[in-house]
């Protein structure tokens, strides 16, 4: 009898982008990605954070750039990537929040998270997309949504605008680009103990409410998403697109 085998996690001989990778899920996502055998670009608008950790990841083995990069500057942005591709693996996770009622919201903070979180995040993928099929290449997309792109929360209307709408958008790029063998897919975390949550988990009646809602008592840490992101990214999704990967501790379950 001849078993099936496992399809590799392995991604050797693959190139990666990921936006805002100078520190939390970015940073994970790089490095995860690297030890999986990656080549990975790592960009952000912070030079310093980007080269620290692709010097990091060098040090460890893997294969690694820094490229400073503001994904909010479309044209700047997509002549950089088209300049530097083609890139097999993008992880679109450059993204911000400003936590505030709806009453208390104003047009600057609207457009601050819609400009990053969707407007940004669009064309960077429209980018890597069109590297691709001008390659003649397959790849997969990971869209870094959030549980809030499934389920509302309190002082994130736009944020939560935001994340659906990213959702939304995973959907349709699928459909759109399955024929030319481009997966695109999404990971909704929870919470997560990185450098732009922990001041809001620090406040004792926000730390509360988190913990109340996420099913498997604890705060998500960076680790818990990485082998997610290799997962997606490798052969062993083959066969996904299109689908949220939510990794919430059980929050959307009710």
């Amino acid at each position: 009898m001849e078993l099936p085998k496992t399809p590799s996690f392995r991604l050797d001989g693959k190139r990666a982008l990921v936006t805002g990778a100078g520190r939390g899920i970015g940073l994970a996502a790089a490095a995860a990605l690297a030890e999986a055998g990656a080549a990975v670009t790592l960009t952000a608008r912070t030079s310093s954070e980007i080269e620290d950790a692709a010097a990091a990841i060098i040090a460890d083995g893997g294969q690694a750039e820094a490229r400073t990069l503001d994904v909010s500057d479309i044209e700047a942005a997509r002549s950089a990537i088209m300049a530097a591709g083609p890139f097999d693996i993008l992880i679109n996770n450059a993204g911000t929040n400003r936590p505030k009622t709806m009453a208390d919201t104003t047009a600057d903070d609207f457009d601050a998270i819609m400009d990053l979180n969707v407007r940004a995040a669009y064309f960077v993928a429209q980018a890597v997309t069109d590297g691709l099929m001008a390659a003649g290449k397959s790849g997969s997309v990971i869209n870094v949504s959030s549980q809030m792109g499934h389920v509302g929360g309190p002082n994130r209307t736009v944020y939560c605008t935001s994340k659906w709408g990213l959702e939304g958008m995973t959907k349709a790029m699928a459909l759109e680009f399955a024929p030319h063998g481009i997966r695109v897919n999404s990971i909704g975390p929870t919470f997560i103990e990185t450098p732009l949550a922990k001041p809001f988990l620090a406040q004792k009646e926000m730390n509360d409410y988190v913990m109340s809602k996420i099913k498997l008592g604890r705060i998500g840490q960076v680790e818990d998403l990485m082998g997610a992101i290799v997962f997606l990214a490798s052969d062993a999704a083959a066969l996904i697109t299109g689908a949220a990967l939510l990794i919430d501790g059980g929050w959307t379950i009710g």
